[in-house]
């Protein structure tokens, strides 16, 4: 209770759970924010309470530090792959194959660089995917909030009864549990029904998160029509509206193989694993009972627009997800198939998605920044409790984000960052300690002492 207060007072502040403030301010006090509103108010306040207070006057717009919902830091050394075009999953996922595999990678390293970049960008909370243990401790070691999700591909039924699950749990041992811990199942079309059936159950016997890819590749939308099932010459698979669950299928690639129409998404759901605890990346390929299905839930998707145009892959369908009012987030994912991992880059791009979509409510910019923001610590459960982020509030963690935008109005600051926001941040702060100034990153005890 005894440390120092400095308020952080801005053109506008934008606090996610209360309108926008012109000439607004924050106090911190240690890693918590002790008041929010216009700045003479914050500082009569503390006058009043006879709280002495240093003061960092920003210039431009202060929101809460920017939440990416979906990244693999571990990929910031495969710049290369993500800067290429693709004619679709299969083709970037050779591409990306070969450069994993094909040479040496210092995952380390490569993932503290991408957390390096994330900070510059005004990101403070990530939801990190991890493939390799050289990697596991990134967010940690960053100083970064967020949870580190273990990473679980390609097991098929019998092997992950004989060596899979021991393995994983023996794995799942070496996440930190700070910032926080949780296990990603890839993708439907990656692990057979085992482990789909047993990896919700390790991590809900935790307390742990939930994480994966669905809807990212277009073999996994529903299938509609009557298709013929291969191999079998006269035989129709059902389609639509079949009981394929009855079918006992080992794996959702044999569902396809067997002519069954439902979608990823029904697959995963009729398996158990989506919840309030797990959120999805992607989310292009799903139909809107799929994102009914999400809803139902309590499922939030994180959509990761540039991503997806450099695979070659549809735009998320991000107008539909805003008009049923489905929870949304936003990710970058990783230099492997992104050009970078600013946040507000991927904003930017929604925001021309939702409107050439026929998106045209005057709520998108507001909206598309709670996405990045509010949005993503909700994916992740990390919008209440006592750790809680995405918003500026009296008691949640002092994470700050600052942009550089010359507007005069509130709509006019909030059209800037959606429409135009990348390359923008201007401070970065964790926990109260000013973390970048000016594409500088900072470690905890170099702040600059000057007041910008």
């Amino acid at each position: 209770m005894s440390a120092s207060v400095t308020v952080h007072s801005a053109h506008v502040v934008v606090p996610m759970t209360a309108p926008p403030i012109l000439d607004g301010a924050v106090a911190v006090r240690g890693d918590r924010i002790l008041h929010v509103g216009e700045r003479a108010w914050v500082v009569d306040q503390l006058a009043a309470r006879g709280l002495p207070y240093t003061e960092r006057r920003w210039r431009g717009a202060l929101l809460p530090g920017l939440v990416n919902a979906h990244s693999h830091l571990q990929y910031t050394g495969m710049a290369a792959v993500g800067a290429g075009r693709y004619r679709g999953f299969e083709d970037w996922a050779a591409a990306f194959t070969a450069d994993y595999g094909g040479r040496e990678h210092d995952w380390g390293a490569d993932a503290a660089e991408g957390a390096a970049q994330s900070i510059r960008a005004g990101v403070t909370s990530i939801a990190d995917i991890i493939t390799d243990l050289e990697a596991v401790s990134v967010l940690a070691d960053a100083g970064l909030g967020g949870i580190a999700y273990w990473e679980v591909m390609d097991w098929e039924n019998a092997a992950w009864q004989e060596r899979g699950r021991d393995q994983v749990l023996g794995e799942l041992e070496h996440i930190p549990e700070h910032p926080g811990a949780g296990l990603s199942p890839h993708a439907p079309y990656s692990l057979d029904v085992g482990p789909l059936l047993d990896l919700p159950d390790i991590v809900r016997q935790r307390g742990l998160r939930l994480h994966l890819h669905l809807g990212e590749s277009a073999f996994e939308a529903e299938r509609r029509a009557l298709e013929p099932v291969p191999g079998l010459a006269g035989v129709v698979g059902l389609g639509r509206g079949a009981d394929w669950h009855q079918a006992n299928v080992p794996s959702f690639r044999a569902l396809r193989a067997l002519g069954f129409g439902a979608s990823a998404t029904t697959f995963v759901d009729r398996l158990g694993v989506l919840g309030p605890d797990c959120h999805i990346a992607h989310g292009v390929y799903m139909t809107a009972a799929d994102r009914a299905l999400l809803r139902a839930r309590g499922t939030a998707v994180a959509l990761c627009p540039r991503s997806n145009a450099v695979i070659g892959l549809d735009p998320p369908p991000v107008a539909d997800y805003l008009r049923e009012g489905s929870a949304i987030a936003v990710g970058t994912d990783s230099l492997s198939s992104s050009p970078s991992l600013d946040l507000m880059a991927d904003v930017a791009a929604l925001h021309r998605i939702a409107r050439n979509q026929g998106y045209g409510a005057r709520d998108l910019h507001e909206r598309l920044l709670a996405a990045a923001t509010l949005g993503g610590a909700h994916a992740m459960g990390l919008d209440v409790g006592p750790d809680r982020v995405g918003h500026l509030a009296v008691g949640a963690r002092a994470d700050l984000a600052v942009f550089d935008v010359d507007a005069r109005t509130v709509a006019d600051a909030l059209a800037e960052l959606a429409e135009d926001g990348a390359g923008r941040a201007r401070a970065t702060v964790i926990r109260g300690v000013v973390r970048a100034v000016d594409g500088t990153v900072l470690t905890a005890t170099h702040v600059p002492e000057r007041t910008p």
